[in-house]
């Protein structure tokens, strides 16, 4: 396996390799790594993100998995890098991680079979899905302001290649304590297959995202909150949450809402099953 990573490097976007706890330009100029300012792995035109395809989340949800993958996308203005900052906006309180393996796309892609989809990944990293649930009630099942609001995607910190996604560890972390725990074994859909699904019409350029979902446990988090997502042969992506310096307007739009839907998926269950079984606080 190889990591590359981007950083920012006396002021530009460098590609940079990893040699011990170093990051190394190609022209040899190099900066320790935890001093580095990270950029996302890859610059996409795209972030694709599945809905469910963990089985504990499906069995949290309470719900059937639908017959084949279903997806939301996030715009690329809410990337963010290793160490960056994830905005909670100020009278939102609803602000969830969700840790996830990201597929990266090497070079076009379209209607290809499973069997194909590899020879079109570049790599793979680590993504955090965050979520503001505030606006669950709003824009019609999109999640446009609930995924694509800005920082909610933070990636990184590199990309590697050569990694088998098969039977890895995914962990999430909150000021140090496992909040989410599961294992690739338990998608429904690999990372080909979701690539091959995909492709079949919608055209992936390089660089483009799939993040290919989270296992059970997203809880909300507070400014002050650092949330690691570690996945088994991908090291870290770590985020710290912090207070926005302004609220959302109040003069138009949908509001910042506690309805039982928003209040129902912040704490892991799905609100058409409220009446089933209220949510969970813990």
């Amino acid at each position: 396996m190889s990591e590359r990573r981007r950083i920012l490097l006396d002021g530009s976007a460098t590609t940079v390799s990893v040699d011990g706890d170093r990051l190394v330009a190609a022209d040899g100029r190099s900066v320790v790594a935890s001093e580095a300012v990270h950029l996302p792995p890859s610059v996409p035109t795209k972030i694709i993100c599945v809905h469910l395809n963990h089985t504990s989340r499906v069995w949290e949800f309470m719900v059937k998995l639908p017959p084949a993958p279903t997806y939301f996308h996030k715009p690329t203005s809410s990337l963010l890098g290793h160490r960056g900052h994830v905005v909670r906006p100020e009278r939102c309180k609803y602000l969830n991680y969700e840790g996830e393996v990201v597929i990266v796309i090497g070079r076009p892609c379209r209607n290809v079979g499973p069997d194909e989809a590899s020879a079109y990944i570049a790599g793979y990293t680590i993504g955090n899905d965050f979520g503001l649930h505030d606006f669950r009630d709003t824009d019609a099942g999109s999640m446009l302001r609930v995924k694509g609001s800005d920082t909610m995607c933070p990636v990184g910190p590199g990309l590697v290649e050569g990694w088998d996604f098969a039977d890895k560890t995914l962990r999430t972390l909150v000021n140090g304590e496992a909040r989410q725990e599961g294992n690739t074994a338990e998608m429904n859909w690999d990372m080909h297959y979701l690539v091959a699904d995909l492709a079949r019409t919608v055209t992936l350029l390089p660089g483009d995202m799939v993040f290919s979902g989270t296992p059970a446990g997203s809880r909300p988090v507070e400014p002050g909150d650092v949330v690691t997502v570690e996945v088994e042969g991908l090291g870290a992506l770590t985020n710290t949450v912090v207070a926005g310096p302004e609220p959302v307007r109040s003069d138009c739009g949908a509001q910042p809402s506690e309805s039982e839907e928003v209040i129902s998926t912040a704490f892991g269950g799905d609100w058409e099953f409220r009446g089933i079984r209220p949510p969970r606080r813990d």
